[in-house]
């Protein structure tokens, strides 16, 4: 099944990635709930590769990096290539068999258990000319049949998971030491409701189907008497009035969006409000799209009081004009019986530092005076 352009054209980078993906890692795999809730780390990137030395330096040493390190499982949020073709670029940038081979490569390099959900860039932009001008539906089901074919995840080591009833069968949902995780197909582009070739029916029938699987999946977490709850989608829906340079901006008490562009959020985010506040314990939102690294709480309820059990987690992202620069990833320190739940660690990978080296090792403890 894996299209050999890219191990064609990268022939060094791509032995190297399908070598790890032969290694069977040491560790066993725990992936549901047996009442166990030690803590554990996971792995969270996204928006990555954008350009030919992120696809064959820098997602390779990010890869590297979240391998040295032993995590339960990690999650990409979306966004495998760039919103467009790139002029020059030898990187499979346009939707084609060949990019999403490439991408499958990288999640099944990974040693931990590979979840994935799909980007705009995926699937609903691909009907840009430069994309190649595919059928968005056409390449979202060739996603499905590739990546979420079974009910277990990508990476080397395995985790299953609870599916959606199809056709959307890429919203996921797992119980790992007490926290529900899930992950839901939210869009960038306006949910599918702008860009190139609009699909109100598209998008109405994915709404409904996110918004059951969001509710399921509280329900779920509430039965189980879970620590908390992660979701993971790729769209930036925008909560507030505050960034108007990253997405959207909206009223944070009614969500309605402010903007002239069309509303392909507030459905769901008003339904998101409403479980948050329902469920009273931790849930971290976690998005790419706007490719800019922040941790905050932006959620407001409809009198304007702050939701205090939510936070909003963006991923790094592309920065293709400095090549490397934010080819980074978050770990997320999981302590079911602690109060937050939820830590975070930004990681730096020392191999894709661009603007300041990476400093020399310090010495060891028992080294110093």
């Amino acid at each position: 099944m894996f299209d050999t352009t890219f191990a064609r054209r990268w022939p060094a980078v791509a032995g190297a990635l399908l070598c790890a993906a032969l290694i069977v890692p040491a560790y066993a795999d725990e992936g549901r709930d047996d009442g166990d809730r030690d803590g554990y780390a996971i792995g969270l990137w996204g928006d990555l590769p954008y350009n030919d030395i992120q696809a064959t330096t820098g997602v390779p040493n990010l890869i590297a990096d979240m391998n040295s390190q032993r995590l339960a499982f990690t999650v990409h949020d979306g966004d495998m290539k760039a919103g467009s073709g790139i002029n020059g670029s030898t990187t499979p940038t346009v939707c084609s068999d060949a990019m999403y081979a490439q991408a499958l490569l990288y999640l099944n390099s990974l040693k931990a258990p590979a979840m994935f959900t799909p980007g705009d860039n995926d699937w609903t932009d691909c009907d840009r000319p430069a994309n190649g001008g595919y059928s968005p539906i056409e390449r979202l089901n060739y996603e499905r049949a590739l990546f979420f074919a079974t009910p277990y995840s990508l990476g080397q080591h395995k985790l299953r998971q609870d599916v959606a009833p199809a056709p959307y069968v890429e919203n996921r949902r797992w119980n790992y030491r007490g926290v529900v995780y899930v992950t839901l197909n939210v869009q960038g582009s306006c949910n599918n409701l702008c860009d190139t070739g609009p699909d109100p029916a598209e998008f109405a029938a994915r709404n409904a189907a996110n918004i059951a699987w969001l509710h399921a999946s509280f329900v779920a977490a509430k039965a189980a008497g879970a620590a908390g709850i992660m979701i993971v989608a790729q769209a930036d829906p925008g909560f507030d009035l505050s960034d108007a340079t990253r997405t959207s901006t909206r009223n944070p008490r009614t969500l309605v969006e402010t903007d002239a562009l069309p509303d392909g959020f507030v459905d769901y985010l008003l339904a998101l409000r409403d479980e948050v506040v329902a469920f009273q314990r931790p849930v971290a939102y976690v998005h790419g799209d706007s490719h800019y690294y922040r941790i905050d709480r932006p959620f407001l309820d409809s009198a304007g009081r702050r939701l205090e059990n939510f936070t909003r987690v963006e991923t790094f992202g592309d920065n293709a004009a400095n090549g490397n620069n934010d080819v980074q990833w978050l770990k997320v320190l999981v302590d079911p019986r602690s109060r937050e739940v939820f830590a975070y660690q930004a990681q730096i990978v020392p191999a894709n530092r661009v603007a300041v080296p990476a400093p020399p090792p310090l010495p060891h403890d028992h080294d110093r005076d």
